[in-house]
């Protein structure tokens, strides 16, 4: 996982032990529950944040169900 950026975020005790609660029903620490709530504002509001390939996704090989990788046996593209 890329470094995540750190800063400091002051906030009432009240708005802290209120997101505290939401963020045990929901089974998630209170700093997942920032980070869920601030990306749902986010694509609400049409900005959307940039999302980076992991490099597990990026290297992934083809699965069966998306059909041979060109030039494979079975694929059906010339020389194949």
């Amino acid at each position: 996982m890329p470094e995540r950026k750190r800063f400091l975020l002051r906030l009432d005790p009240a708005t802290y032990d209120a997101l505290e609660r939401w963020a045990g029903d929901e089974l998630r620490s209170v700093n997942s529950q920032i980070e869920f709530l601030l990306g749902d504002a986010l694509r609400r509001a049409g900005r959307p944040p940039a999302r980076r390939a992991r490099p597990a996704e990026a290297a992934r090989p083809a699965l069966a169900s998306e059909g041979p990788a060109e030039g494979e046996p079975g694929d059906l593209t010339e020389g194949g």
